[in-house]
């Protein structure tokens, strides 16, 4: 199984890298917030479109490494039509495949495609890459502009 999750690793981080989804300014955005890694150079802005308490649209501009830039075009499409408190959960999850302990083999379920970039726990300097989208989201949501990976 980790065979083929590693394969669909280098597919998902090539095809999102190269061509991420939702990428573009939203207009008149209810949460935005930047992100910034300085280790890789990875910045974004997360635009988010929020009515009632679900997550209607989310788009992103930047620059960043390919494991950025696939997480982050990832992140906009699984959160799109969730409920803030399942953006929460989402984030708990993806957060925990990458940093939690090594004995969670298998990335749940509920990860759905995100769960391809379960690969970037073997290469720890790049896990910043990779959740900085995720932090920046949180921060988004939490009325804050700049996102902290820490």
């Amino acid at each position: 199984m980790m065979g083929e999750l590693d394969e669909l690793y280098q597919e998902m981080v090539l095809d999102h890298g190269k061509r991420p989804r939702n990428r573009g300014r939203l207009e008149e955005p209810s949460a935005r917030a930047e992100g910034y890694n300085p280790l890789c150079g990875d910045r974004l802005t997360l635009y988010l479109k929020i009515e009632g308490d679900v997550v209607t649209d989310a788009r992103f501009e930047g620059s960043g490494c390919a494991i950025s830039t696939a997480s982050t075009s990832l992140m906009t499409e699984a959160v799109k039509g969730k409920p803030v408190s399942e953006v929460d959960r989402l984030f708990r999850l993806f957060h925990d495949m990458l940093t939690g302990p090594e004995e969670a083999a298998e990335p749940p379920e509920e990860l759905g495609k995100l769960a391809a970039l379960a690969g970037v726990r073997k290469f720890p300097i790049r896990v910043k890459c990779a959740t900085l989208p995720w932090h920046t989201l949180k921060a988004a949501l939490a009325g804050e502009r700049v996102a902290s990976t820490e």
